[in-house]
């Protein structure tokens, strides 16, 4: 499992901590108040001076890094890495500086602007500390001083001397022999090249593929490219000033938001390569994959055949199959990595009885794609374990492989551009009449950090910092992670009125959390957002989980505008007698499976639902003997209830309002906001005595 460490933990891989001692300046206690703006750097002020070697001291003292000495110098950077911090540096040698320098026809660092020096310095320099221990396939969870990625890869990387590397941006190795060299300030990985990253929308990226020519065609063709330039809102560098440190309560929490760095957009497209749609289907030209779409998307929407839009001269049309193809390829986020296309670090999920599992809605309107990573030996099939797959399903009802995601791409080309990336598959990505009738006809349950793609498209938000440690009182370091307030405007299909606020809390240790983390409202909230699309109409039942706790409020839940039963009133735990009372049993994991479905039965009949059995809460590293008394399912607190039972179009935007309507002022009324499920009726609807739904 991949989890962040504690700075000291990671330091001590090599034993060459000398101690970090911090003085964190602690603001007086106050409930939901404000400070200063954010910083872009750690304040050095804040902390004692060190005596040992720190990272620009490990620079200064070895000559094979002076000419990355001189570029760290010329981009101003020197004093910082001179400070106390907890900085990863991939620091490459004068023969790396060298053969960049040939590559671009220079001769001398003296030939780089200033602006080149702060590109390179920034590229090679991470704010948080990474050993190659906790360097997954994937991407760094932080990412750099450019807020890029940086791409790792651990498979059949080798040195001249047989040991195994960690490959960076698929065209350095850190060295083996010098790697996880901490200092003071944080840990250098030695490198064997300059690292680049690409300055090109996604658009110009698959250009430049030639492996993947036929669905970039296909994405000229259609217009889509047209639809894939968006990437910064220019108006947010200034417009965040206007937002000071949030302080709130919760709780016996007491933690700091500020409202993020960035408002960027992204992308994240799936491709079949050339040679996939060539040998599996036989397409060789883009009227052959019109064909292959017809054949897929007439049987997915019947209504549209014979349409004048049905045709291969209209596939500018949205409605057209073709485009509906191409559409269904592309997430309207940009998931910054392979190992974020589901819980980066599977906190709050038993991985050992539930796959962790994500849903994305696409560019084709009113649809998702489920990405789910293989972890239940039982369900793997013939599929690899430990990989990430598309709409699968591979249960007691149906065994659907799915498609699988490749790690990454061939040296030579780039995946990853300014607002997107991009991954080959290894079949065709669809959303099929199987797609929609049985893969996606289960509960869809859905962590509310996935709902917006703003928390994904700008880094370091969703599952930032290091779950195994709280924040200090009114932390304003981030030395552990950041939490985040999202102004109203700032994400799609969001409406935020009154005096409130919407925070994103990082994960935490012993919080009772599905995948660690969890969004909250606080203040006098009125909140209204677009609801994720639904594969089919018909009856849904929309539900959400959540923890009870007393500094929780009581809230008026609406589906289009309509209200929906009685208010829910967040500090009642399954165990009050106005819902189960003394009949609440938290010995469910040695009832028999009839007793389950009755204890299932009575509480379904008061609209509630126990908290899922493949979640728990996290209670720190080395823990998991504690893990079984944590599970929610077991737990009075954490449970599901049934906002309404619904007719749902699946071809029209739904809303889901939730308004504050109790007595308590301050942020003593917060609403939690841990997962979301949207279940068909033929998942709720079971009526056999002895039958129950899946409690996982």
């Amino acid at each position: 499992m991949n989890r962040n460490f504690s700075i000291m933990r990671r330091l001590n891989i090599k034993n060459k901590m000398k101690g970090l001692v911090a003085v964190v300046l602690l603001a007086p206690l106050a409930s939901l108040t404000v400070s200063s703006c954010i910083d872009a750097d750690p304040d050095s002020d804040s902390y004692y001076t060190f005596t040992g070697e720190m990272m620009s001291d490990y620079l200064r003292n070895r000559p094979e890094y002076s000419q990355f000495t001189e570029i760290v110098n010329r981009a101003g950077i020197m004093d910082l890495l001179s400070t106390y911090g907890h900085y990863t540096c991939f620091a490459p040698k004068n023969d790396a500086v060298g053969r960049y320098l040939t590559n671009r026809g220079l001769t001398s660092v003296d030939q780089l602007t200033d602006a080149d020096c702060d590109t390179i310095a920034r590229t090679h320099l991470v704010n948080n500390m990474y050993s190659t221990f906790e360097m997954n396939d994937g991407v760094l969870p932080t990412p750099n001083m450019l807020r890029r990625v940086i791409e790792i890869s651990n498979e059949d990387s080798f040195d001249e001397d047989g040991n195994p590397v960690v490959t960076i941006n698929r065209m350095a190795h850190i060295y083996f022999a010098e790697k996880d060299d901490s200092v003071e300030n944080g840990i250098m990985q030695p490198v064997s090249e300059v690292l680049v990253s690409s300055n090109s929308m996604i658009t110009d990226i698959l250009k430049k593929n030639d492996r993947i020519s036929l669905f970039y065609e296909a994405l000229v063709a259609t217009g889509l490219r047209d639809s894939l330039f968006k990437y910064n809102d220019p108006n947010w560098e200034e417009e965040r000033k206007n937002y000071p440190r949030l302080r709130y309560t919760s709780h016996v929490n007491q933690e700091t938001a500020t409202v993020p760095d960035t408002k960027q957009y992204g992308f994240t497209i799936f491709v079949e390569p050339d040679s996939i749609l060539r040998t599996k289907y036989g397409i060789n030209s883009l009227e052959q994959l019109y064909q292959k779409a017809c054949e897929i998307y007439d049987a997915t929407y019947p209504e549209d055949a014979g349409q004048p839009y049905h045709d291969f001269s209209q596939i500018q049309d949205r409605r057209n199959p073709l485009n509906r193809f191409v559409a269904y390829h592309i997430l309207t986020r940009d998931v910054q990595g392979w190992n974020f296309l589901t819980p980066l670090n599977d906190i709050g999920i038993m991985t050992d009885v539930m796959n962790p599992v994500d849903w994305y809605e696409t560019m084709l309107p009113h649809t998702m794609m489920k990405f789910e990573r293989l972890t239940v030996l039982k369900w793997v099939g013939t599929s690899k374990r430990g990989e990430r797959y598309i709409n699968r399903r591979y249960d007691n009802l149906h065994e659907i492989p799915g498609v699988m995601i490749e790690r990454s791409i061939e040296s030579q080309y780039d995946s990853y551009g300014l607002n997107g990336r991009y991954f080959y598959v290894d079949d065709l990505v669809a959303f099929s009449t199987d797609v929609r009738d049985k893969v996606q006809n289960m509960r869809i349950r859905m962590d509310f950090s996935t709902i917006w793609p703003e928390l994904m498209s700008n880094p370091n938000i969703r599952q930032n910092g290091n779950p195994g440690h709280q924040d200090p009182a009114f932390d304003e370091t981030a030395k552990y992670g950041r939490n985040y307030y999202f102004p109203n405007g700032y994400l799609d299909g969001v409406t935020l009125i009154g005096s409130a606020e919407f925070v994103y809390r990082r994960p935490h240790d012993y919080y009772d959390c599905y995948e660690g983390d969890e969004l909250n409202l606080f203040g006098q909230y009125d909140f209204t957002f677009r609801l994720p699309p639904v594969p089919f109409g018909g009856q849904w039942q929309i539900r959400m989980g959540y923890a009870q706790e007393p500094t929780r409020g009581v809230a008026q839940i609406y589906f289009d505008g309509k209200p929906q039963g009685i208010p829910l009133d967040m500090t009642k735990t399954l165990s009050d007698n106005s819902i189960m009372g003394n009949e609440f049993s938290s010995s469910y994991s040695s009832m028999s499976d009839e007793e389950k479905a009755e204890d299932q039965k009575a509480l379904k009949n008061k609209g509630y639902y126990r908290g899922a059995m493949g979640g728990y809460r996290y209670n720190g590293e080395g823990e998991s003997s504690s893990r079984t008394k944590a599970i929610f399912g077991t737990q009075a607190n954490t449970f599901r209830i049934v906002f309404c039972t619904v007719n749902i179009d699946p071809n029209q935007d739904h809303y889901l309002r939730i308004r504050n309507v109790g007595s308590k002022q301050g942020n003593n009324n917060e609403f939690m906001m841990d997962y979301l499920e949207l279940v068909p009726k033929s998942v709720f609807g079971v009526t056999d005595d002895n039958a129950m739904e899946d409690d996982l």
